[in-house]
């Protein structure tokens, strides 16, 4: 694991996230688009502003930063050692923030699907083989 000398290095690293565009992102946008699958991008009309939209089977595809939504949360919690009054809380936040958006699109008659940006770097064919079995599906 990288130690940080300064805050100004943990910051300057930090600046350098991106929200999107990201390499999963882009990654699983040309493939669907390779298979004709036809989207949008994040659509802000949307609650949560989803990666990827697909209209007509209203469909909405998130890909979420491990760090920034939680996975294994309850495990990750406890290794954060720095800042841990901030990060925690905003964290927690977003995790909540995530469950609220789904119910909302689900709500509105929108099938919603989140993958975690390693499910795509690591087995892209199975997220792509997900998005099409949900796009066929029935609204539940």
């Amino acid at each position: 694991m990288y130690r940080f000398v300064t805050s100004e290095q943990r910051s300057e690293l930090m600046r350098k996230i991106r929200s999107n565009n990201t390499k999963p992102e882009l990654l699983l946008r040309s493939k669907l688009w390779g298979q004709g699958l036809r989207f949008s991008r994040k659509t802000s009309k949307l609650p949560g502003k989803p990666d990827i939209v697909l209209e007509k089977p209203r469909v909405a595809i998130f890909i979420d930063g491990e760090f920034w939504h939680g996975y294994k949360w309850r495990e990750k919690k406890k290794k954060i050692k720095a800042n841990r009054r901030y990060w925690v809380p905003k964290i927690e936040r977003n995790i909540l923030r995530d469950k609220r958006n789904s119910q909302k699109l689900r709500k509105s008659g929108w099938k919603v699907i989140r993958f975690w940006e390693h499910q795509i770097t690591k087995d892209l064919l199975k997220c792509i083989k997900k998005i099409k079995e949900l796009k066929k599906s029935p609204l539940k």
